[in-house]
């Protein structure tokens, strides 16, 4: 039986990632925290499936002890602080996890188990100010946040681990992907509960940032199929994984407010919220997965409609009560 070890298997993408594994016949471990309240509100349908073990990517002890244990053929590095906002209020923080936390995975598997495939968790934030639209592979990076700065060293120290290791280690570079996973804090969940929360009178108005940032937007449940894609290929590589459309956050709002049927939805929403502005903005991000196609044979299934509106109605249904 293939062993799996997901860092940040309680996430979004760490949880439709160990579904997806199960399905497929593997041993699954996830890698959590130790809290005083443990979230497994994503996982409480295969918890009983799943083996959680203890770990942290600010303690290379405890990581190198569960390489060793588990001895896993697949290591999915998901775990980071994933909030682009947050990285300016905690940037110390976002730089040990986001960014040494890699060097501390790719460390543990080195030392315990360097025979395992290694997957690292790279971001479209990359990109930032981009320098050529669609992004590639091969587009230069120029992060515009902490968490961007930070993913760019989890991306090379990554490359670099394979180059001078040996060792099959592979970053996937996705763009936004989202469902009803997502955290409350991420624009695109905040839209959808907003809204539901709006339908139910709960909620009068919805404020968001920048109503013109565009970014190219899938479902995560596709995402992770690609991340398993990769490491099943031959040779360790990068790929970006996207949609190669691009929409803005006004029309993810408008698709928002037609699913949940509530009309004049421009009364609904304050534009440009001081409180929801960046240091630095990305304007857009558009990725092309030509490359992934090519040799993954990966492509995006869901539309950016069909996502919105599986987000809404998920929301619609949480907050009827």
């Amino acid at each position: 039986m293939t062993k799996a070890l997901i860092t940040g298997v309680t996430g979004q993408d760490g949880s439709y990632l160990a579904e997806f594994l199960l399905e497929k016949g593997y041993k699954v471990y996830g890698l959590t925290r130790r809290t005083s309240t443990p979230n497994h509100n994503r996982i409480a349908n295969i918890i009983d499936q799943i083996k959680l073990v203890s770990g942290d990517l600010l303690d290379q002890h405890s990581l190198t002890q569960a390489v060793k244990e588990i001895k896993p053929d697949e290591v999915y590095n998901l775990a980071a602080q994933s909030f682009v906002k947050a990285s300016w209020e905690q940037p110390m923080f976002t730089g040990e996890s986001t960014a040494l936390g890699v060097t501390r995975m790719l460390e543990a598997v080195r030392l315990a188990h360097p025979e395992a495939k290694f997957y690292q968790a790279s971001s479209s934030e990359m990109f930032g100010k981009v320098k050529e639209i669609p992004q590639t592979e091969n587009t230069p990076f120029y992060p515009r946040s902490p968490y961007g700065v930070a993913k760019v060293y989890g991306h090379w120290i990554t490359v670099n681990y394979r180059e001078s290791y040996d060792m099959f280690a592979t970053s996937g570079i996705l763009f936004n992907h989202e469902s009803p996973r997502r955290g409350l804090e991420f624009v695109t969940r905040k839209i959808t509960n907003s809204i539901a929360k709006i339908k139910y009178g709960k909620l009068d108005k919805l404020h968001l940032g920048n109503p013109d940032s565009e970014r190219d937007w899938g479902y995560a449940k596709d995402y992770v199929e690609a991340m398993w894609l990769m490491l099943q290929h031959s040779e360790p590589d990068d790929f970006v994984i996207s949609t190669g459309e691009t929409h803005s956050v006004r029309e993810f709002v408008k698709l928002a407010f037609e699913a949940a049927e509530i009309s004049n939805w421009e009364d609904k929403v304050v534009w440009n919220d001081p409180r929801y502005t960046r240091p630095a903005e990305v304007d857009q991000l558009i990725g092309s997965y030509d490359k992934a196609k090519k040799i993954l044979g990966w492509e995006p299934k869901t539309s950016f409609s069909e996502l919105v509106r599986i987000m809404v109605e998920a929301d619609l249904k949480l907050e009827a009560n």
